[in-house]
């Protein structure tokens, strides 16, 4: 089966966001408020996108 372009987005996000919990586990250093940290509505939008993603690969996991 082929990717979309959101398929691929949700990825993509899904990645960064396993990427940032690592640090955060490992080397207690977040991304995502180094980067957006002085806008946090932007941190708030990003932390909700890399869950609403999770949530779409898992679907698409299982969607056989």
């Amino acid at each position: 089966m082929e990717k979309s372009a959101l398929d691929w987005i949700a990825l993509i996000l899904v990645f960064i966001g396993s990427i940032n919990w690592a640090l955060v586990g490992l080397a207690d250093l977040n991304l995502v408020t180094m980067i957006f940290g002085t806008i946090p509505m932007l941190v708030t939008l990003v932390y909700v996108l890399v869950g609403l993603s999770g949530i779409y690969v898992l679907w698409m996991a299982t969607k056989g």
